[in-house]
């Protein structure tokens, strides 16, 4: 059983999510940078697929998504996930400049 709990726990920190948040997330929302929109959304569709075939199992992943450690390992992997993607605009807004000052002459 604790093996089962572990893993339960394990699967949830990989998917990151927490209940509430996911149903209020689109895949298909502009300017996301939250990497994390697709395994919320795999996490959801999980949660769903478990809750229909057996709902005390569905209820202990509800309350797995809530311990908090599990909230802050996921509120940390949004901030620095956050981070990343304002890096990689900002790169890729450098190089794009670049191409247009060197390369086109523009």
């Amino acid at each position: 059983m604790l093996q089962s709990r572990a893993l339960v726990i394990a699967l949830i920190l990989l998917l990151g999510t927490t209940l509430p948040e996911v149903h209020s997330k689109s895949l298909s929302e502009n300017g996301r940078r939250d990497w994390l929109v697709i395994p919320d959304a795999i996490a959801t569709y999980i949660y769903e697929s478990v809750n229909k075939m057996s709902p005390k199992v569905g209820q202990y992943l509800a309350d797995a998504a809530q311990i908090p450690v599990v909230v802050v390992t996921r509120n940390f992997l949004i901030r620095e996930t956050t981070k990343l993607s304002i890096l990689a605009e900002q790169l890729m807004e450098k190089i794009k400049n670049l191409c247009y000052t060197k390369v086109v002459g523009y």
